[in-house]
């Protein structure tokens, strides 16, 4: 699977030797589903309408040092660098609390998070079971868009300002 990386996420994720970040780990085979902010949101405002039911999904955020200006609601950051190594950790997590959906995202969803994703995917594939791994379309710079602050933890309305983002 070739994932397109945006030129700013590719200085981020070199290593000092040139190498990009991921080369220490396989290439993922899969290609996860898509899923658009909105969709995210109707799960969150469901969970909030719903709060004596189980909740069935994650939010990941795959960003490392790049968190600023917020994350989409009650997501757990697992930055992509060290995700691959905790990716059965992270199964049998899900697939104990309930969980059938894991979404993940990074800057845009176009390095990170698909790839994070595709590992994942990769894992259930092998490992069986009911999980699935999503990625969210347009990643935070997306959700901020469409949303700006509302269902953001840590919100930070300069920093998307300042980044032009």
């Amino acid at each position: 699977m070739t994932i397109h990386v945006h030129e700013h996420c590719l200085k981020m994720a070199t290593r000092d030797d040139g190498t990009p970040w991921f080369a220490a780990f396989p290439e993922p085979k899969s290609a996860p589903d898509k899923i658009e902010p909105a969709q995210v949101m109707d799960l969150l405002e469901k969970r909030d309408r719903d709060r004596a039911g189980p909740r069935d999904f994650l939010l990941v955020d795959a960003r490392r040092s790049d968190c600023t200006g917020g994350t989409v609601a009650s997501s757990l950051n697992l930055p992509a660098h060290s995700f691959y190594p905790t990716r059965s950790s992270l199964y049998h997590l899900c697939t104990q609390a309930g969980i059938k959906r894991v979404i993940f995202y990074c800057g845009s969803s176009n390095g990170r998070g698909p790839r994070c994703a595709a590992w994942m995917q990769d894992y259930i594939d092998e490992a069986g079971g009911d999980l699935q791994a999503q990625v969210m379309t347009g990643g935070i710079r997306g959700w901020v868009k469409a949303y700006g602050g509302r269902m953001t933890d840590a919100y930070d309305e300069k920093a998307w300002q300042v980044e032009g983002r």
